[in-house]
């Protein structure tokens, strides 16, 4: 962590004039009357009263080295000894290794951003990155955003990238999902063929079979999962007010699990939808009367297993991967900014997400193949084991990842849109950088 930005021992410069004007500029007229430097500094000091109240974890009005330490793994990063000691050095003024309320106010009064907080808020594995799947770690709110409700507005924002995104590779992921239930050996499906086969049975608006509910289901999705994954940090923290990385990553899963429970009926119209023929059911609703009426309530819960299982595989490689990068770019190239540019940060999300996807893949294959299987004519109702098995001795490990080149042909498109969107929700909401 050599590299980590603004830890040196030296007392550090304010920041240019410019910086504090475009942060207090109300009226942007590129300047500050008195009542805009007034607001600022009142609307800035209560910003930095509750980062510092975040980070006294111990509530004796002294922040430590330990307690700098623990804040930044509580969000995901974990730094040694010497490098909280640095930053904990830089801001305390009367050398007793500590930083009281008064050293932190004037060390960071006229300093828009924190060291600490611009690590937080570039780094933080952010589940905006919406690439369909959605069983990565809940995203984490700093005290601040939540006291202020910032967390709903980055919720609402996600949740609309999400949206436009999976509307924009929608034809992809119907591809994915026709390749895993169809193809075969005996049964191959190209691209080219696969879309052919879908654009002369029912259209171009064929392609989009199955987005409604994809998109319907982000918004009680997010909801549970962000409300459960809150109350499993407090029941697996070791100590109240503080949480390991490991305890991070069981709370999300299991928040992940929770959602997945709630919306999963939803999960199996989907699929059905997505490989319905024309004619077969007139919308979402027609869809759950069917199933319930031929196959009843337990139709709903088919491939359940699979699903949850592989939560572990894709959320423990996703955050292992993402945390293995950024810890490699803030010690080799974190030189005066923690922020990494736009390109790295997808670049880091792009890939985790990948090489989560990679190893669940095969859960995935067995759990679109179970739920689609009641719908398909003279298919056996087979369970798990016996179905991996089966796809294994006909056609061979690689069986199991079929579909897999649409899936990653949407991630980078995916990513993408979900991120333009994104920034863009954020400036109409009135989310600052």
């Amino acid at each position: 962590m050599a590299g980590l930005p603004h830890v040196s021992a030296e007392p550090q410069p304010l920041p240019s004039p410019t910086k504090i004007v475009s942060s207090g500029d109300e009226d942007k007229d590129d300047s500050l009357d008195f009542n805009e430097f007034s607001n600022y500094l009142k609307d800035h000091e209560k910003k930095l009263l509750l980062t510092f109240k975040s980070l006294d974890k111990n509530d004796d009005g002294r922040i430590d080295f330990t307690e700098v330490q623990q804040s930044l793994a509580d969000l995901g990063l974990e730094i040694s000894k010497e490098v909280a000691e640095k930053i904990l050095r830089s801001i305390d003024a009367d050398g007793t290794m500590t930083v009281d309320w008064n050293e932190w106010r004037e060390h960071f009064l006229f300093n828009p951003a924190t060291n600490l907080q611009e690590i937080i808020r570039y780094w933080k594995h952010t589940t905006v990155l919406d690439i369909g799947d959605s069983l990565t770690i809940p995203d984490e709110f700093t005290e601040e955003e939540k006291t202020t409700g910032l967390w709903w507005k980055q919720l609402t924002a996600g949740g609309m990238a999400g949206a436009v995104s999976r509307t924009g590779t929608a034809p992809l992921d119907r591809m994915k999902v026709f390749m895993q239930v169809h193809s075969s050996k005996s049964n191959k499906i190209t691209l080219f063929s696969g879309f052919k086969q879908m654009l002369k049975e029912g259209g171009v608006m064929s392609l989009w079979r199955g987005n409604g509910i994809n998109v319907l289901k982000i918004a009680p999705e997010t909801a549970i999962k962000f409300m459960a994954y809150e109350q499993y940090k407090k029941l697996l923290a070791s100590e109240p007010g503080k949480i390991q990385t490991h305890e991070r990553f069981m709370a999300g899963s299991l928040a992940g699990a929770t959602a997945q429970t709630a919306i999963y009926p939803m999960e199996v119209m989907k699929t059905r939808l997505t490989l319905r023929k024309t004619g077969q059911y007139s919308g979402m609703f027609d869809c759950a009367k069917k199933i319930l009426k031929k196959e009843g309530v337990k139709a709903f819960y088919k491939g359940y297993v699979p699903n949850i299982l592989g939560i572990i595989p894709y959320a423990g490689i996703d955050l292992a991967v993402y945390e293995s990068l950024k810890n490699l770019w803030l010690s080799r190239y974190a030189k005066d900014t923690a922020n990494p540019g736009v390109l790295v940060l997808l670049g880091c999300g792009t890939i985790s997400s990948t090489c989560g996807q990679l190893a669940s893949y095969p859960l995935a294959l067995i759990r679109t193949r179970m739920q689609a299987q009641a719908s398909l004519e003279g298919s056996e109702q087979q369970p798990m084991g016996r179905m991996v098995k089966k796809i294994v001795e006909k056609e061979g490990f690689f069986g199991l990842y079929r579909g897999i080149l649409p899936n990653f042909m949407k991630v980078i498109p995916a990513v993408s849109i979900s991120y333009v969107v994104y920034e863009y929700m954020r400036s109409g909401l009135g989310i600052q950088k």
